[in-house]
């Protein structure tokens, strides 16, 4: 293999894992995924538009070298909720589904919902090959763009509760969360809450 061919199977198993969600809750109204497919430098994602009656089954294509994976959610959205126009060049069809070459560069992608900048943050956090010394151990929606997450403080006893804000710099926050929580000056009581032993405030940071 490739490394070109390399980096496409890396992109396309990013893009799987992305989606994976989006099997119990629907992309767009009336839009459901039904898979991700791999093709020579990009990804094809297989929605059902309508019932199963009288729906269509489309198969989006979006190149590796003009967007990231994490784009491709929003992408889609925007891309299922209005109406597109497409050259006869960008549609086609595969195994009985009509495949639509889409150019995320002409495509305003539509911004995270709540629910998945949550999801972001806590696929960040979590590595399946961490279970027996996780770091993330639990989490929790507050509303108003808040949420708690419950981590294992170094000593491996104790659990810290750190409020994060779910805006547009999380990245920064993530990086940075384990070294954060460790900072005793930090660390507050936590009364109010029984699921952790001290709290972290971080959503001004």
């Amino acid at each position: 293999m490739t490394h070109s061919e390399n980096e496409d199977r890396e992109q396309q198993a990013a893009v799987s894992r992305l989606l994976l969600y989006y099997l119990n809750a629907p992309l767009s109204e009336g839009c459901r995924l039904l898979g991700v497919l791999p093709a020579p430098g990009a990804v094809r994602i297989a929605v059902r538009a309508g019932d199963d009656e009288d729906g269509i089954t489309f198969l989006y294509e979006i190149p590796h070298d003009v967007v990231a994976p994490a784009y491709i959610p929003g992408i889609l959205r925007t891309t299922l909720a209005g109406t597109q126009l497409y050259s006869s060049d960008d549609i086609g069809d595969v195994m009985g589904m009509t495949l639509i070459r889409l150019r995320p560069e002409r495509i305003t992608s539509a911004p995270e919902s709540e629910p998945d900048r949550v999801l972001g943050v806590l696929r960040a956090l979590s590595d399946p090959g961490d279970d027996e010394d996780p770091f993330l151990i639990g989490f929790l929606m507050r509303g108003d763009g808040l949420l708690r997450l419950y981590v294992r403080h170094p000593d491996g006893r104790r659990v810290i509760g750190a409020d994060i804000r779910l805006t547009d710099a999380l990245t920064a926050l993530i990086a940075s969360l384990a070294s954060l929580v460790e900072e005793e000056e930090r660390h507050r009581p936590s009364p109010d809450d029984p699921h952790c032993d001290l709290l972290v405030d971080l959503t001004d940071w």
